[in-house]
């Protein structure tokens, strides 16, 4: 098996879950999966977002979403024409998904690579 086939079984054995309560209900949990945050994933978002890594702006952290929030079965979540929910929902629920989502790899990770 290839180095890059056995990295890429390794990224999906390490996906991360995020229970999101303020968009759950008693019937159902929303859960949003995510693989950890590449230095591919922090190049793309800087393109837009130029100080990404020091200063997360509430637009960087939606398009961060926008990038990663997955499907149980890996599929995305979210589409561009969702960045205006996306952006009109509550502060606290955005930076709590960011913020979870963000700390899949650290910031000395993501500068080094």
């Amino acid at each position: 098996m290839s180095i890059t086939k056995r990295l890429e079984k390794l990224r999906q054995r390490n996906r991360k879950q995020i229970l999101v309560s303020a968009w759950s209900d008693e019937d159902e949990q929303f859960i949003i999966y995510t693989g950890e945050l590449t230095c591919g994933d922090v190049d793309k978002i800087q393109r837009k977002h130029k100080d990404f890594i020091n200063n997360p702006t509430i637009a960087a952290m939606v398009d961060m979403i926008l990038l990663k929030a997955e499907g149980k079965d890996g599929e995305k979540l979210f589409t561009l024409e969702d960045r205006m929910f996306l952006m009109t929902e509550r502060l606290d629920v955005i930076s709590e998904i960011a913020g979870q989502m963000f700390e899949t790899t650290s910031i000395e990770e993501a500068e080094k690579n």
